[in-house]
């Protein structure tokens, strides 16, 4: 009998379970095991009352981002209703290891807590052979009302152990070159999800995957980085030569007809990586002619109080040069953090208005305070009316951009539904 394992193929969580679809493929190649993708509500009915009706093991798995666990938690209660038993829910993703308690009372089974490739194909193993999902390392679950788990999952050491989406079923993605990050940004979930450190993907194997895509007839290529200009580096430092090598290898490998965008999103740039040695070398190889900055805010205080790392003369120069290589700058400003006071939005608005000067375009974000990072148990961001009033002004020249307004909301549901502190035995 073929154990099933589905997936709710639900954005933002497409990136995730396009890696670990690609993790999974070995496993389903083992035999006795499949992967399906629901890419609606009905398809995910349709797959999960067929397979328990054929009386298949089966596993129904969600993977989100914390604003995104109320709609997956409905998606669960929905599903539920319409087929009450004979399948396990498990939730992964970055909320599911910050808060796995809160993610197994809202009616999941398991909560998969850590990296997930190692333990999907735990989970893939588990349910084709008969054993207990209890026993994969990197699920928590529920026992006797009380928090229990297997440790957290097995970290991938070398991202080149596992593709980087599934060529197979054509969940094509952004290609993950980096992951983990030294910066440790306190409103930050990256670097905390496991230890403040790089992992770089290889260029040849980065290459590989490039060719995949450009071999499937898609002209465009992306990559996934914290800090793009971070890659092949240990720490803070930036490594050019790294950098080149990678970006001249996948270049090769899309050909004349391809399209390379690097430094966009979901690879941002740190302002001050941004020199003109290093865009000089980016406008060599990339097709981008924009790039996204994370800046943050325009008040010294306050970068220094959320450890962004640099300070506010350095995001000025880094749309400077970007200016003076050919880019756009579109400049990330994150309103609403932790102890800002009017004088920190005032100092922020006014760097905004000389950076749009300047030619740079300005993406608004309301500070979320996202679990698992050190400014979890902060208030949600919020705007005062004259702030949004002057952001709005703003939005009408066509220089800021934004779902500031929405995050703020956002803020306000994560701290409304933040759960009571619990120890785990």
């Amino acid at each position: 009998m073929t154990a099933t394992l589905i997936t709710s193929y639900r954005s933002p969580g497409k990136y995730a379970l396009n890696v670990l679809a690609g993790a999974f493929d070995a496993v389903e190649d083992e035999g006795g095991v499949r992967l399906v993708i629901a890419r609606s509500r009905e398809a995910l009915l349709e797959s999960t009352r067929s397979s328990v009706e054929a009386g298949q093991p089966t596993c129904v798995a969600w993977s989100f981002y914390s604003p995104s666990f109320p709609a997956c938690a409905d998606e669960l209660a929905w599903l539920r209703e319409r087929v009450p038993s004979g399948w396990t829910a498990l939730a992964g993703g970055v909320h599911a290891s910050a808060e796995p308690e809160q993610v197994l009372r809202a009616g999941f089974d398991f909560a998969a807590v850590g990296e997930g490739e190692h333990t999907v194909r735990a989970i893939a193993r588990a349910l084709r052979d008969g054993r207990p999902l209890a026993e994969v390392r990197g699920l928590a679950r529920l026992e006797r009302g009380a928090l229990a788990q297997e440790g957290r999952g097995v970290v991938v050491e070398h991202l080149d152990e596992f593709p980087a989406f599934s060529a197979r079923r054509r969940m094509w993605g952004a290609i993950e070159i980096t992951r983990g990050c030294v910066y440790a940004c306190k409103f930050c979930q990256t670097p905390f999800l496991n230890k403040a450190r790089f992992r770089h993907r290889s260029p040849a194997n980065v290459a590989h995957h490039a060719g995949q895509i450009r071999a499937a007839g898609m002209r465009d290529v992306r990559f996934v980085s914290p800090t793009s200009l971070s890659y092949g580096s240990p720490d803070e430092r930036v490594d050019l030569a790294a950098v080149e090598e990678l970006l001249r290898a996948v270049r090769a490998a899309i050909g004349g007809e391809g399209r390379l965008y690097f430094g966009t999103f979901p690879s941002e740039v740190r302002p001050e990586h941004a020199t003109p040695e290093a865009l000089a070398l980016l406008r060599s190889f990339v097709d981008n002619d924009n790039l996204v900055l994370g800046g943050q805010s325009g008040s010294e205080r306050v970068l220094r109080a959320s450890h962004r790392g640099h300070d506010v003369e350095c995001i000025e120069r880094a749309v400077v040069n970007c200016a003076a290589a050919g880019f756009t700058a579109n400049v990330d400003f994150l309103l609403g953090l932790p102890g800002e006071e009017p004088s920190d939005v005032d100092a922020t608005v006014a760097l905004m208005e000389r950076l749009m000067a300047l030619g740079a375009r300005v993406h608004g974000h309301t500070f979320m305070p996202l679990p698992g990072t050190p400014f979890r148990d902060a208030p949600a961001g919020a705007l005062d009316e004259r702030t949004r009033a002057r952001l709005e002004s703003l939005e009408g020249r066509g220089r800021l951009y934004g779902q500031w307004k929405r995050q703020a909301e956002i803020a306000r549901e994560l701290v409304e539904r933040r759960p009571v502190r619990r120890g785990a035995r």
